[in-house]
């Protein structure tokens, strides 16, 4: 038996060029929407998380964390 024939050896790359462009993108709209200040409340941590990661939905379709999470 071959074990593992047929797979590619993908373990261990970590998130990839998208990711890192997804992530980058996040920062940015977190930045100019004012998730990432004060960083000293647990809650504002959670916020610019958050909007880092949800990016779309603050940028495209408005959505303020800001009222949801705090």
């Amino acid at each position: 038996m071959m074990r593992g024939f047929g797979r590619r050896g993908t373990g261990g790359r970590g998130i990839g060029f998208f990711g890192v462009v997804y992530l980058a993108i996040g920062l940015l709209v977190a930045a100019t929407h004012g998730y990432l200040v004060a960083w000293n409340i647990p809650g504002n941590i959670l916020e610019g998380l958050a909007a880092i990661l949800l990016w779309p939905l603050v940028a495209f379709f408005g959505v303020d964390l800001h009222a949801l999470i705090a």
